[in-house]
């Protein structure tokens, strides 16, 4: 088996912060120093009108001008990450759904983002018990086999594909 790390991550980042979403909000980690976050102003309006939606998330934004958020609390879940790609990301998750979308809709797309920027990276040399723990949490949740994006978190080779991959056969 060969296992995508981030992409398994991913799953597992997804479905924690869906689960803290259904009990009521996704814990949120104050910022020690609120970090300024420049973007264009359109963008900005775009991450406002959903503030309320994203604070549910553990986003906690403000205006900070024309062309800037503030950005007060992340996600506790994401550890620490700096916000500027992330909302610039969900600044454009926003843009590609049209006003009428359903929140639902919208929350689940910002999760996916979410947990996107909160994994694990791709070529990070884990340790055995990191990577032990990430098969059994992988067992241990539902719709382990794809990432957020629908990507698949790991493949199985068998004999006949190794064999074919060396030129055995």
């Amino acid at each position: 088996m060969l296992v995508d790390q981030h992409a398994a991550h991913e799953r597992l980042t997804h479905e924690a912060l869906r689960a803290q979403l259904v009990e009521g909000g996704v814990r949120a980690q104050p910022l020690l120093l609120p970090a300024v976050v420049d973007m264009p102003s359109a963008d900005t309006a775009r991450l406002l009108d959903n503030a309320e939606a994203l604070a549910r998330l553990g986003l906690e934004i403000e205006g900070f001008g024309a062309g800037a958020v503030l950005v007060r609390a992340l996600p506790a879940l994401l550890g620490p990450a700096d916000p500027a790609p992330l909302l610039r990301d969900l600044a454009e998750e926003f843009a590609a759904f049209a006003e009428a979308t359903a929140l639902e809709r919208r929350l689940d797309a910002a999760i996916a983002r979410l947990a996107c920027h909160g994994s694990v990276r791709a070529g990070r040399r884990l340790t055995p018990e990191e990577m032990d723990a990430l098969l059994r949490q992988m067992e241990a949740t539902p719709r382990a086999a794809t990432c957020s994006h629908g990507r698949p978190t790991f493949l199985r080779l068998g004999a006949a594909e190794l064999e074919r991959l060396f030129g055995r056969r």
